[in-house]
């Protein structure tokens, strides 16, 4: 098993996984969903079938994971009534709504986070995610952090990013800037990674 908490689920295409949502969505806690890898046989869905079906039903695309040569694993679980929405899930949204996909209880996802204000604070994507200047400035001051965070993989960046941008209070943001600094000091990351400085300073 991919998760002890959690199924495995396979199925053949977009088609039979909008069919298991429409039957699950509402009961289930979430499942490990395969998705094809390069030249793969085992299923035809591709990661952007599973967020827009995901979308459609409130649900919302994670970590994912290699399986095997064929497929990966990608976690895939009802939406939390506090998570924080992405500009790239946004315009999928607009786009949904444009084919005449979306479903109500995407819709009602989508109306809780315009009426507490998620919709409209959604972070970037990855690609255009910038440091915050508190965090930059933290880090600069302590050697061994800076040169953490020189060869921080994208994904431990973004990672960083994102969860100091979803702190709302001041005073909680000023103790993650502390933790994320030490942290990084000690050339540890939020995800696993190989690359650590060369030289510690």
């Amino acid at each position: 098993m991919a998760s002890a908490e959690l199924e495995e689920l396979i199925v053949a295409d977009a088609e039979v996984l909008r069919a298991w949502l429409s039957a699950n969505h509402a009961t289930s806690p979430g499942v490990w969903l395969a998705l094809t890898r390069k030249g793969g046989t085992v299923t035809t869905l591709t990661w952007q079938h599973a967020v827009d079906e995901a979308l459609c039903f409130g649900w919302i695309d994670g970590q994912a994971r290699r399986r095997d040569q064929e497929t990966s694993w990608i976690r895939l679980t009802p939406r939390r009534p506090r998570s924080s929405w992405s500009q790239r899930n946004i315009a999928h949204v607009a786009r949904l709504e444009a084919q005449g996909r979306m479903l109500p209880p995407g819709r009602a996802a989508v109306d809780a986070a315009k009426a507490d204000g998620r919709w409209a604070a959604a972070y970037a994507p990855q690609s255009e995610a910038e440091v915050p200047a508190d965090l930059l400035a933290a880090i600069a001051a302590v050697p061994a952090a800076q040169a953490m965070l020189d060869v921080l993989t994208k994904g431990n960046r973004f990672a960083l990013i994102h969860r100091l941008n979803a702190v709302k209070r001041a005073q909680t943001r000023e103790r993650k800037i502390g933790e994320f600094v030490a942290m990084l000091a000690r050339h540890e990351t939020i995800y696993p990674q190989k690359a650590k400085p060369p030289h510690p300073p």
